[in-house]
């Protein structure tokens, strides 16, 4: 583990959920390194405007963000926090060494223990066993106007408070 342990926020194509869940995440905590990344990205890219806007409706923003692919140097992370059950199956595929790291959001907000260090409570959930089911999505604003991404950013702002709570 390094100094703090690492977090990263994971989505399809890092420009919307994941970047949004680490900007809510950051305001609220300087105890983690906390990172995103996506699982079918063209690197490199800002975020979508609509990511831009919803963050900004928060006072909140991401301006340096290039979309990024979870890749090798990703392995270090103690916890990949992931948007969607597809993510969970990606990761278990691609990054099988991350299964017992790696979680939904929603998963992780019912039930991440609260006694012990980080690393231990990450491992007494037997995450690369965990049966994935459909509530665990939180819905891909992409194909979606404005409404949608502001729908999105506040379904996270109260997901990722909650996740504070049992995480910090």
């Amino acid at each position: 583990m390094s100094e703090l342990p690492i977090i990263c926020f994971l989505c399809t194509g890092n420009s919307a959920r994941s970047v949004m869940a680490r900007a809510f995440f950051a305001s609220k905590t300087s105890d983690f390194e906390i990172t995103s990344a996506g699982t079918l990205v063209l690197e490199g890219q800002p975020m979508s405007i609509r990511t831009r806007r919803a963050l900004a409706s928060y006072d909140l923003s991401e301006p340096d963000h290039l979309s990024r692919q979870f890749g090798q140097s990703d392995l270090k992370t103690d916890l990949v926090v992931a948007m969607e059950p597809s993510h969970i199956l990606w990761m278990r595929r691609h990054f099988p060494e991350m299964a017992a790291r790696t979680g939904t959001l929603p998963r992780l907000i019912r039930d991440f223990p609260k006694e012990g260090n980080f690393e231990n409570r990450v491992a007494t959930m037997g995450l690369a066993e965990v049966e994935i089911e459909d509530w665990e999505e939180v819905v891909d604003p992409a194909a979606g106007d404005q409404d949608v991404f502001d729908r999105c950013a506040e379904e996270l702002e109260g997901l990722i408070s909650r996740f504070a709570v049992k995480i910090l």
